[in-house]
Parts: structure tokens; C-alpha cells; sequence
């Protein structure tokens, strides 16, 4: 079975899954079918159900999910349904909720909790697990601190292969994405690691230290967490440890599911943000919320908007005097649009790897304007002559390609300038950028082809 068509098959489940509940749903009288369905569930599972229901069915559900489930739950939910949930629940019922937890995983939380119930969870832990607690709560979001969890395997580097395996045997179970044990000294500072499959077909009379791997891929709680995705993908990591920038000690691992709901995060708000919203939104969420959430670069649009609508007006008389530019012009714009999106979802795409360097601007700018002159040359001849063909007008059909080659010019232009400025100036460069790109392609380009129509037609 290829990789499409698992996932297409477990789209197919979720969906059938979310229909089957919609049905007990309906049916009110059967509460308890309805429970035993939900308790089948993985947690992942019922967070797509709870995000597919209205509000009112979505408080339903969750009212018959098992409380020693809730924290594990609220933890896959995206973070507007996360908070219309715990809007609703009482600070015992949250506690509760969040003391089923790692420390790790309760960081994740807290930032969506009340204060006071932070405090009361970490008053609720034993002293080992509030320790874990507080460390995770100091890193900052957006750092491998706070994807970091501290349940790891660790071994000396002075045992034998032997001593290891029985260790292993002994615990109950290994932490999730185990892949490799992490090899420290008597003074908790990381030696190496040692895959597991190496420990598997080694002799096990030898000692650790002769065959653990001593220069692995080691992350640091300070870094950047897209540095850690870019070496998750660089190197195919499964997990890697997370040390001490002074004293070289182990405090924690990173695993690939943690990155990868970062990466996921990471690209769901980009996509929101290139659209002008400020955050993540619940589909059902109440008008009002979701009105705060969009009115801003509504109100920057409606501003570019208006100041398109200025350029045109200017040019009124040349309209009227040749209605064929009113026909044409939107053509300029759309193609002139559509280019410096391109161009600004690629560089922003860049930044956001770290493959742009400041000295490299000036190349990528030339690189762009270099591609924008190619496709205007080629398409703007081929509209310019499919402009001739239309209105048996010379003058018109170059007009039109000479303009089509400008605004993409123009395109490029900003499509480079509005993420590189952002991003000077510390601003994030997806926000608002396709509203802006627009705006530019949109009143350049009418004002590039109605002031050529001027000079040269009338």
C-alpha cells in the first residue's frame, strides 16, 4: 500500500468515525453508546471529532469524554478549540485534567490555562516532576526548550552492553520514538549515544564506551526550534539529546513527533498569516471572535483597495475615450498578482529555512527581476498579440506588452522588498504579505498600463 493511499484511508476512518458520533449524537436517548464509542477512541481521533462539531455538539461530546483522558486530549487540539474547551471547564476539573501529564507535555498546556491553575498544578506535583516542570516553563516558545521532554533512556559509558540489556528488561516500557540510549558519565555530561541497533548485534561483553557513537547531532535548549527541524531532516533523526550549552550535561531529548508538530504549527500559521489572520481560528467559533480575528488586513486591504480604485479614476477620461482599456486592464493586474506571489512565498519560504544571508540580496533580487523579464517578455508578446488580434490595434497590443513586462518587474520587485523589510525589522514576513503583494501589483499595474495607454494611444 503506497503512502497515499494510507493516509487516504485514514481520512476515510476519522470521517467515518466523526459520522458515527454525529448519529449517536442525534439520537439523545443513548448517552452511554455514545461514551463507550468515544472511550474506543485515540486521543488524536477525538480532537478531529471535537474540531468538527459545532459548539453546542462539541460541548456534548466532551462532557462524556472520561476525565483521566481530557489532558491527553486537549493536548491534540488545535489551540482555538483547545480554549473554547477549557473556557468551559472549572479550575479542579483542570487541575485534574493536567496532572495526568508529563511535565513536559503540561508546559504545552500552561500557556492556555489560568495562572492560578498553573500554580495549583504545580503545587499538586511531587517535588521531582515540579522541577521538570519549572525548567520547561522558563524556555521560551519557538526554542528546542520547549519542544525538549526529559524522558529518555540514559547508560554509563563504563558498562558493558550486557549490564544495558538487562536495564532495558527491566523497565516497564520505553519512552515513545526511542531509537538510541544517550551515554552520559558519572557527572550526567553527554558522551555519545548508542543506537539500538547497534546494541543489538554487538558483543554484549563490550563496554558501552567502544561502541556508542561519540560525535552525534546535539541540540541545545537556547536553539532555534526550526534548527532542530532542519536537523531532523538533514540528518533523518528519530530523536536527539538536548545538552547544557555550559556544562555539556544532559537535560532532555528532542523527539520527531515533537517536530513535527512544530513544523506542522509552524506552516498552518504561515498559510493563516499570508491571508492576514492573526491567529488560528475555530471554524465554529462565534462571530464576533472570528471578526477580531480578520478585520485588521481587512481594513489594510480596504485601504489598497481604495487606492487602486484613485489610480483608475485618474485615468477616467482615457477610459472613456477608449473603452478597451477597461477590458485589458484587470489582465495586467491578475498576471502581475499572481507572479509576486509566487515570488513572495518562495523567499518567504527561504527566510524561514535560513537560506538567505544578507550579502546574497542584491544576487536574489537579480535572479528574480531576471525570471520576471523572461516571462514578460514571452507572455506579454503573447498577449500584446493576442491584443492585435482583438482590436486590430498595433499600438494597443505593444502597450499591453510593455505593460505586462513592467508590473512583473514591478511584482518581483516587492515580491523580494516587502519579506526582506519585515524581516529586518524583525517583523514576521508572512504576515499580511499576499494582501500586500496585491496592493502593489494591483495599483502599479493599473497605473502602469492606463499612464502608457495615455502617452502613447490618446
Amino acid at each position: 500500500m503506497t503512502t497515499d493511499q494510507a493516509s487516504r484511508l485514514e481520512v476515510e476512518d476519522l470521517q467515518q468515525n466523526l459520522r458515527s458520533v454525529q448519529e449517536r449524537l442525534a439520537r439523545t436517548h443513548d448517552p452511554a453508546g455514545l461514551r463507550a464509542e468515544l472511550d474506543k477512541l485515540h486521543p488524536a481521533d477525538l480532537a478531529y471529532i471535537l474540531e468538527a462539531l459545532p459548539l453546542d455538539e462539541r460541548l456534548v461530546v466532551w462532557n462524556l469524554v472520561k476525565a483521566e483522558r481530557e489532558g491527553e486530549i486537549l493536548l491534540e487540539l488545535s489551540d482555538a478549540v483547545r480554549e473554547s474547551l477549557i473556557a468551559t471547564m472549572d479550575s479542579k476539573e483542570l487541575v485534574a485534567a493536567a496532572e495526568t501529564l508529563d511535565a513536559d507535555e503540561i508546559a504545552d498546556l500552561a500557556p492556555d490555562l489560568p495562572e492560578e491553575v498553573v500554580q495549583d498544578v504545580i503545587r499538586a506535583l511531587p517535588q521531582e516532576e515540579r522541577v521538570l516542570l519549572r525548567a520547561a516553563l522558563s524556555y521560551d516558545e519557538g526554542t528546542v526548550g520547549a519542544l525538549m521532554e526529559f524522558d529518555q533512556v540514559t547508560v554509563r559509558e563504563d558498562v558493558t552492553l550486557e549490564a544495558a540489556t538487562r536495564y532495558l528488561r527491566a523497565l516497564d516500557e520505553l519512552p515513545p520514538h526511542t531509537d538510541q540510549l544517550f551515554v552520559i558519565d558519572r557527572g550526567n555530561k553527554l558522551r555519545g549515544t548508542l543506537p539500538l541497533a547497534r546494541l543489538i548485534v554487538s558483543d554484549l561483553e563490550r563496554v558501552v564506551g567502544d561502541v556508542m557513537v561519540p560525535e552525534s547531532v546535539k541540540l541545545r535548549p537556547e536553539d532555534r526550534a526550526e534548527d532542530a527541524a532542519q536537523a531532523f531532516e538533514r540528518y533523518d533523526l528519530v530523536s536527539a539529546p538536548v545538552v547544557d550549552l555550559i556544562t555539556g550535561s544532559l537535560v532532555g531529548r528532542v523527539t520527531v513527533n515533537a517536530v513535527m508538530d512544530h513544523i506542522r504549527e509552524k506552516s498552518a500559521e504561515s498559510q493563516l498569516a499570508e491571508a492576514g489572520l492573526s491567529k488560528e481560528e475555530d471554524v465554529f467559533a462565534p462571530v464576533w471572535n472570528s471578526f477580531k480575528n480578520r478585520w485588521a488586513w481587512l481594513a489594510v486591504n480596504l485601504v489598497t483597495a481604495f487606492v487602486a480604485s484613485r489610480v483608475i479614476g485618474a485615468f477616467e477620461g482615457s477610459i472613456e475615450k477608449l473603452v478597451a482599456l477597461a477590458a485589458l486592464m484587470p489582465i495586467v493586474a491578475g498576471i502581475g498578482g499572481n507572479s509576486g506571489n509566487q515570488t513572495i512565498t518562495m523567499i518567504v519560504r527561504a527566510l524561514a529555512l535560513g537560506q538567505i544571508q544578507s550579502s546574497y540580496w542584491n544576487k536574489l533580487i537579480a535572479k528574480e527581476l531576471g525570471v520576471a523579464t523572461l516571462n514578460g517578455v514571452v507572455w506579454g508578446g503573447l498577449l500584446g498579440f493576442a491584443t492585435y488580434l482583438l482590436y486590430h490595434s498595433v499600438a494597443l497590443g505593444g502597450v499591453m506588452a510593455l505593460a505586462m513586462l513592467l508590473n512583473l518587474l514591478l511584482a518581483a520587485g516587492m515580491g523580494v522588498a516587502i519579506p526582506a523589510l519585515r524581516a529586518r525589522f524583525g517583523r514576521d514576513p508572512a504576515v499580511g504579505s499576499s494582501v500586500l503583494i496585491t496592493a502593489c501589483t494591483d495599483s502599479g499595474g493599473f497605473f502602469i498600463f492606463l499612464g502608457l495607454a495615455t502617452l502613447f494611444l490618446l
